[in-house]
Order: C-alpha cells, then sequence, then structure tokens
C-alpha cells in the first residue's frame, strides 16, 4: 500500500471513530426523509426501502429530494455508480436551496467508457457558480458503494470521499466572497449532459438503461426554521459538525486533501481558468 493510501485509511478510520454516535444509527427507510423529484417510473425502491435504484433511458432520468431545507450539518450519501460506459451520464448528490439566486453544493459523478471516473465538484453562492474542481477517483465506483459527505457549517464547506477531504471552501466573506447562507434540499438525480463527455459525446443508449444505487437515508442536519435563509440555531455548537475541531481540517486530513489534490486533481478553476481569478483563489 502506497504512503498516501495508509494516510487516507488512517483519515477515514479517524473520522469513523470520531462520529462514532453518528455512524452507530440505524439506517432508515428512504421514505422517512425524502420523496421523489421526478421520474417516478424510473426510481425503485429495494431492500425494504433502505436502497433506492435511479436509472435513465432515453425517455426519462430520475431523482429524489429531502422533504425538509437544512441551514447545516454533515450531509452523506452511500452510492454506487453506473458501470460500462456510461459516457454523458450525470450521477449526482448535492444541496441546493430554491431562489431567484440560489446557494448550492454539488457531487457530480461524469460517466465516461474506460476508467477512471471524474468526480465534478462545484459550489453556488448567491446564484454565482463556475467554481468547478474535478478529480480522477482512485477506485472503481461502480464496483461497490462509497461513502461521499458535504461538511457545512459557518467556517466551511468540506466535500468528502470516505471519508477523506478532496476539496474544501473556506469562508472568505471578509474580502468579498460570497459563502453559502441558504436553507438548502438534499438532492440526487441521474440526466445527461454533452460537456460531461471529454468529446462530447451522446449517451451510448444501447448500453442502458443506466442505474445508481443510493444508501445512507439518515441525515445529520440542522432543520431550517426558515425555508430560504439559515438561521442563528443552525450555527450553534449543540450540533458537533459547529464545534470548533470541524472549523478547519486537522493536521492528517490536510496531509490526506493535499496528497488527493497533488495525485487526482485535473482541474480547478483557480488553476487553470484563463483571465483574471476570483479573490478566493488568492488564498487558495
Amino acid at each position: 500500500m502506497d504512503l498516501f493510501l495508509l494516510i487516507c485509511l488512517l483519515v477515514f478510520l479517524l473520522a469513523a471513530a470520531g462520529h462514532e454516535a453518528t455512524a452507530a444509527r440505524p439506517d432508515v427507510p428512504w421514505s422517512q426523509n425524502y420523496a421523489i423529484l421526478y421520474g417516478q417510473d424510473h426510481t425503485q425502491s429495494l431492500n425494504q426501502g433502505k436502497e433506492i435504484q435511479l436509472s435513465i433511458d432515453q425517455v426519462s432520468g430520475s431523482g429524489f429530494r429531502s422533504l425538509k431545507t437544512y441551514g447545516s450539518g454533515f450531509f452523506s450519501m452511500r452510492i454506487m455508480l453506473p458501470p460500462g460506459d456510461s459516457t454523458s451520464i450525470v450521477t449526482t448528490f448535492y444541496l441546493r436551496s430554491y431562489t431567484d439566486n440560489h446557494d448550492e453544493i454539488d457531487f457530480e459523478f461524469l460517466g465516461n467508457s474506460t476508467p477512471p471516473y471524474l468526480l465534478h465538484t462545484n459550489i453556488f453562492t448567491n446564484g454565482q457558480g463556475s467554481r468547478e474542481q474535478r478529480i480522477n477517483l482512485w477506485f472503481d465506483p461502480t464496483k461497490d458503494f462509497h461513502d461521499y459527505h458535504v461538511l457545512w457549517n459557518q467556517r466551511q464547506v468540506v466535500w468528502m470521499v470516505d471519508g477523506i477531504p478532496i476539496r474544501v471552501f473556506e469562508n472568505k466573506e471578509n474580502i468579498g466572497v460570497k459563502f453559502p447562507v441558504q436553507a438548502m434540499q438534499i438532492e440526487a438525480t441521474m440526466w445527461t449532459a454533452a460537456w460531461a463527455s471529454p468529446d462530447g459525446k451522446p449517451p451510448n443508449w444501447g448500453q442502458g438503461p443506466f442505474r445508481a444505487y443510493y444508501q445512507g437515508f439518515n441525515i445529520d442536519g440542522c432543520v431550517a426554521q426558515n425555508n430560504t435563509i439559515a438561521t442563528d440555531p443552525c450555527f450553534g455548537s449543540n450540533s458537533w459538525w459547529n464545534r470548533k475541531n470541524y472549523w478547519k481540517l486537522n493536521p492528517m486530513q490536510l496531509k490526506a486533501y493535499l496528497g488527493v489534490r497533488k495525485k487526482y486533481l485535473v482541474y480547478d478553476y483557480c488553476i487553470h481558468r484563463p483571465g483574471s481569478k476570483p479573490p478566493e483563489c488568492n488564498r487558495h
């Protein structure tokens, strides 16, 4: 096992120990916290509601959404992605608000005809996105379930894969950078996009229908009292994800995060986009 993977394993074990009380809770049925967003006939409940299959074909995609909105939290989903030639198929897990100028925190998995699978992340604040990053996943996400997390508090947003930080967006409102402050719902969807393919190819529908599987429907989030704006009750230390030890990455997490960027990062808007850089890139 190379040093990077060993560090990642240690980070994962420490994360699991730190969230022991959360992890020990039994899974709940999907219908307790979620409902179908679209594509009802392309959505299937499995294992007594402990697993959901989303599918997409030439007729329709599918998706589901949380019943409640949240103002902070540690949001998780276990996902197994479509195998085979899934060119231009996008499988997602994300948070978003529904306002004229919305906030959004994205995991978007971009299908391909050959490995590796690309993970595309983005963040919208006050309607402004275009903050894309992409990494190559270091495993085959079509063979088994993997854990994907979003930590969102008033200090930072952290995207994690199997407990390993792969992206951080710090609160830099002091230098004029907008930070997500709107109450958001959790969503998971499947759709197609030409931009998701390196060559702009359409989906290979002969390989379809394409199916993704989701598990882990507990939600560790602060339910928003206002469906539009995250308010003070969701910022307090009574929620473990708001406590000081979650304000920044610890040294081992930081080492693993830097290792991911060194080995697997293929695009970062702060590095690869031509022209002037957004202000947060100056302190990236």
